[in-house]
């Protein structure tokens, strides 16, 4: 990449070396946010992908830029793997089976995936001498743990295949830094949502799964009485953290784990108001649709809260987003791409 820089003669140009990224699982809904943000950086970007949950088209506007280059390719294979870090500075590493239900209902896949893949980009970027791995963990990893708000360094036991193989994932990661001295980098995702999140299938995320049946004037079905409660977490709060991560140069903020999240919690109920609320002023007959109650679901907890101190204080992280300037920037996306 060649650059004019402002400070030196109009004639003179400085060549410096880029950035290139890995994002695993980058044809995602964090994946290709991800992708889309550092694009902008003018990074060169990677996206390893098997599009079994991601989609071809979350990344098809950047097909054509000649900072972007895809590789389908599976985390379960390591040549896959090692092909997709080759000269890579940084990963992120976004791939993985989610949803716990899923797990649930798929134990031995959901392992291969998250703790067989996952292990794989570990001695694949090991390998490759990347400068730091900065991957995606899980707020599950709290388990049946019942203090709020969640604290890093105090989790319970797992309640989900799921929650176990995001739990795995912390393991070796810190046993990779300890043994080989690679960097690396958890972040605990809270119940993200955002633009691309995709709202169709058995297992998709709450907000949108609630906006699409609020879009076709049907009910959506709340697991309980509502009063469970998330801290729901907007997609570029996410992205901040990623990058913070990414390219802090705090040593103590390195080979360690961090909650990703906005720091409130708020009710399914509640949730089902704010959707309301901001659907209606794009279709009023919204107000009029009422809401279910269902079972709760296996695997669920029941409250969710995190403390951000920590990303604070060692990250510099500063979430932007609470959930009710997120939802609004999110149903605003849905109107535009669902309708």
């Amino acid at each position: 990449m060649l650059l004019v820089s402002s400070l030196t003669p109009k004639n003179v140009l400085t060549t410096i070396m880029q950035t290139k990224i890995l994002i695993t699982g980058g044809a995602g809904f964090i994946g290709s946010n991800l992708t889309e943000y550092f694009l902008g950086k003018n990074t060169h970007i990677v996206c390893l992908d098997n599009f079994s949950t991601g989609f071809h088209s979350n990344i098809a506007s950047f097909i054509e830029n000649p900072n972007f280059t895809l590789i389908q390719g599976d985390i379960r294979n390591m040549i896959d793997c090692q092909k997709a870090v080759e000269g890579v500075d940084y990963v992120l590493h976004q791939a993985a089976l989610g949803s716990v239900p899923r797990s649930i209902n798929y134990p031995s896949t959901t392992n291969e995936v998250n703790v067989s893949g996952f292990l794989n980009m570990l001695i694949a970027s090991k390998d490759a001498k990347v400068k730091r791995f900065i991957y995606a963990a899980s707020s599950s990893t709290y388990g049946d743990s019942e203090g709020l708000p969640k604290i890093e360094e105090v989790i319970g036991r797992p309640l989900s295949p799921y929650a176990v193989t995001k739990y795995v994932n912390e393991l070796y990661a810190d046993i990779f830094s300890k043994t080989y001295g690679i960097e690396t980098i958890g972040l605990r995702y809270f119940n993200v949502f955002g633009r691309r999140q995709n709202p169709n299938g058995a297992y998709a995320a709450v907000i949108p799964l609630f906006v699409k049946k609020f879009m076709n004037y049907e009910s959506p079905v709340i697991n309980g009485d509502g009063n469970y409660s998330r801290d729901f977490t907007y997609i570029d709060n996410v992205i901040q953290m990623n990058e913070l991560a990414m390219n802090t140069q705090n040593p103590e903020a390195i080979n360690t784990v961090y909650n990703t999240a906005y720091g409130d919690r708020t009710t399914l109920s509640q949730l089902v108001q704010l959707l309301k609320e901001n659907l209606q002023i794009y279709d009023p007959k919204i107000a009029s649709v009422d809401v279910i109650h269902g079972p709760d679901r296996a695997g669920d907890i029941p409250h969710s809260l995190a403390c951000i101190e920590k990303a604070k204080k060692n990250l510099g992280y500063h979430p932007k987003f609470s959930i009710a300037s997120g939802i609004k920037e999110a149903v605003e996306w849905y109107f535009k791409n669902l309708k």
